[in-house]
C-alpha cells in the first residue's frame, strides 16, 4: 500500500464569454426591475356611502359621503386627494335689472347651455398648491375653470351673476369642506345637497395627487330621483303643463278663499 495523498485536480477557468453575458443579465434585471414595481399604479380604494338619492315632497337636503383609503400616508409629505362631484347638465338664463323711473325690469339676458347643473370640489389642501395651473386647468379643478358657452348679451357680469346665483342656491361649492384624514390613510368628505338638487345621473372623481401630478383616479356613480307624490307632481309639470298651471291656479284661489273665510271669522 502506498501512503500519502493522491494529487488534487485543478479546477477548469470560467469562460470569459460566459461571464460577460452573466453580467450583462445581472445589469439588465437591476435596471429593469425597479421599472416594473412603477409600472403598478398608486393604490386608491374609494367608495359613497349611497348610489341613490331619494327625493320626496319631504326631501330638505341632504349630503353626499365619500370616503376611502391610499396605500401612502396623507398629508403635507405624502400623497393628497381631490374629490370632485358634477351633476347632469342643464341650462339657465340670467336676466340683468334695470331701473326705469324707480321700477326695476328684466333688462339684457344671457342663457347658459350644458353648464353642470351641480358642481362641488373639496381635497385635503387646496388645489391650486397641489397640481400645476395647467393640470389644473385640463381637469377643470376650480369653479372659474367651468365651461359657460354663453347666449344672448355679452359681459362678464353675467357668468358673476351666474356663479352668485348657484353658490347662493347651494348648487356649486367650492372647498365647502377640506377631507377629513385619520390614521394618515383614511379620508372622508361630505359635500352637501341642498333641497333644490336636479334630478339626474351624478358622477363623484376621486383623485390622488402626488408630486404636483394626478396619478390615480377613481369615478363613482350616483342617482338622484324624485319618488312618490313628488315624481308625480314633476310629471305633471313635465308632460302636462297646461293641467299643472290650470291646477296651480285653483289651489291658490281656494287658499285665497279659505284665508278670507278664516280672518272673517276671528
Amino acid at each position: 500500500m502506498r501512503g500519502g495523498a493522491s494529487p488534487g485536480r485543478a479546477l477548469p477557468s470560467p469562460d470569459p464569454s460566459l461571464l460577460a453575458a452573466l453580467a450583462l443579465i445581472a445589469t439588465w434585471l437591476i435596471t429593469t426591475l425597479p421599472a416594473f414595481a412603477q409600472v403598478a399604479p398608486p393604490s386608491l380604494a374609494a367608495e359613497l356611502s349611497v348610489r341613490r338619492i331619494e327625493v320626496t315632497t319631504a326631501f330638505t337636503g341632504g349630503e353626499i359621503l365619500v370616503f376611502g383609503a391610499t396605500e401612502r400616508l396623507i398629508g403635507p409629505q405624502g400623497d393628497a386627494v381631490v374629490v370632485l362631484a358634477t351633476g347632469p347638465q342643464a341650462s339657465m338664463v340670467v336676466r340683468e335689472k334695470v331701473n326705469v323711473l324707480g321700477f326695476w325690469i328684466n333688462g339684457a339676458a344671457a342663457r347658459f347651455n350644458r353648464i353642470p347643473a351641480y358642481w362641488a370640489l373639496a381635497s385635503t389642501t387646496p388645489v391650486g398648491e397641489l397640481v400645476s395651473p395647467d393640470e389644473r386647468a385640463d381637469l377643470r379643478l376650480g369653479m372659474d375653470l367651468i365651461p359657460l358657452p354663453q347666449l344672448g348679451a355679452r359681459g362678464p357680469q353675467f357668468r358673476v351673476a351666474l356663479r352668485e346665483l348657484k353658490q347662493q342656491g347651494g348648487l356649486w361649492v367650492d372647498q365647502v369642506n377640506t377631507i377629513e384624514v385619520a390614521g394618515g390613510r383614511l379620508f372622508s368628505v361630505r359635500l352637501p345637497v341642498p333641497s333644490t338638487v336636479p334630478t339626474g345621473e351624478y358622477r363623484v372623481q376621486v383623485m390622488l395627487v402626488r408630486d404636483g401630478r394626478v396619478v390615480a383616479r377613481q369615478d363613482l356613480a350616483l342617482e338622484v330621483a324624485r319618488v312618490g307624490s313628488a315624481a308625480q307632481i314633476a310629471f305633471v309639470a313635465r308632460d302636462w303643463p297646461v293641467l299643472y298651471g290650470l291646477a296651480c291656479i285653483v289651489l291658490a284661489a281656494l287658499a285665497g278663499w279659505l284665508g278670507s273665510v278664516l280672518f272673517r271669522r276671528g
